[in-house]
């Protein structure tokens, strides 16, 4: 086989390692999720409407429910343990109006990893100052 050969193949493997590291992660993290959202059920903690910002700062409605993660409100749970991110791109008129769909994405063990908010740490100690009340 040719040194790119041996390299392209070294690459790929890289990626794959990569891939099933971030998978693993986000398995763990879901346990945490789902435990929190569990936790939050039995303490009589009601998930509330959740809005997310656009990349101009308007506000808009969601179409989830769930508990801010951050004192920014970038970052929430779904009551349906989905991990949300609350920015999103500036829609269309329209949506302003009726709200944006959310699609959950894999949770991080790190919470706001090379953010901007300066509000960053384990994913654990969000959730239980989220139980413990203190946002």
């Amino acid at each position: 086989m040719t040194d790119s050969g041996d390299r392209r193949d070294d690459a790929r493997r890289r990626v794959e390692m990569n891939e099933a590291a971030r998978r693993a992660e986000a398995a763990e993290a879901q346990v945490l999720v789902d435990a929190f959202v569990a936790e939050a059920g039995r303490r009589g903690l009601a998930p509330e409407p959740l809005k997310a910002k656009t990349y101009s700062g308007a506000l808009v409605k969601t179409d989830k429910r769930g508990w801010y993660l951050n004192r920014s409100h970038s970052l929430a749970i779904g009551e349906d343990g989905g991990y949300f991110r609350l920015t999103v791109p500036d829609p269309g008129l329209l949506a302003r109006f009726t709200g944006v769909k959310l699609q959950a994405e894999p949770p991080s063990l790190l919470v706001g990893a090379g953010g901007r908010d300066g509000e960053g740490g384990e994913l654990s100690w969000f959730l239980q100052r989220v139980l413990d009340g203190g946002l």
